[in-house]
């Protein structure tokens, strides 16, 4: 199987059929990522995504693998579509923040248990870079060391916070919970609602996908 970096190289070389098979190796993990965050622009945020690891190519020095870099730049392109949105300085910081606190609007997601639907709740009302870590942690079973460069951050603190933001969930989660029996059962398995959650996102990702553009083009 031809290399991330390879792919990436061509892409960015101008071949679009390259472009096309990095985009659809990666298509369902991205997009899940992104779209319990973004929803309706969940599209846009991907292009943007991969078109700034055409862009970033040159800074990259190969201490990580591709899928790292590539989720640590979707990491920085939620940040720079919500400034974006909300007109923010590029100063602002907005990992302290929840998306909930950026975007309150109900949730697109649609979930198939009510074990679920609360911990995506919860999830959204998270600080930003806390659900960033929950997730890379049960959904895609990054190491502390992976974990630790996405949020760009030394990996000796990534235990620490998933702790942090574990407890932080049980606690938002008791504040949100309609059913007693619900919220007894997504805490006595979070681990498996969380994949469950997961799994459920990955399903729902667009059939439809937009054709890779050119590098640079907007």
């Amino acid at each position: 199987m031809v290399d991330d970096f390879a792919l990436l190289d061509a892409w960015r070389a101008g071949d679009l059929q390259a472009g096309s098979q990095l985009f659809d190796r990666h298509f369902e993990s991205i997009h899940r990522f992104l779209r319990n965050k973004v929803g309706d622009d969940t599209d846009e945020v991907m292009q943007r995504t991969l078109l700034a690891c055409v862009e970033t190519r040159d800074r990259f020095r190969g201490a990580s693998s591709f899928r790292t870099y590539l989720f640590g730049v979707a990491r920085l392109e939620l940040l720079a579509h919500y400034r974006r949105k909300r007109k923010m300085d590029s100063h602002i910081e907005l990992e302290s923040r929840s998306f909930f606190d950026l975007d309150p609007s109900p949730s697109t997601i649609v979930a198939r248990h009510m074990e679920q639907q609360i911990l995506h709740e919860a999830l959204r009302r998270l600080p930003i870079d806390l659900q960033i870590a929950l997730e890379l942690h049960y959904w895609e079973a990054m190491s502390a060391t992976e974990v630790a460069t996405v949020l760009e951050i030394p990996a000796g603190t990534v235990k620490s916070r998933l702790r942090r933001a574990k407890e932080m969930l049980r606690d938002t989660m008791a504040g949100l919970a309609l059913s007693k029996p619900a919220l007894e059962s997504t805490l006595g398995d979070l681990a498996g609602w969380a994949k469950s959650l997961g799994e459920t996102l990955r399903e729902g990702a667009a059939v439809s996908r937009k054709p890779v553009v050119e590098p640079g083009t907007p």
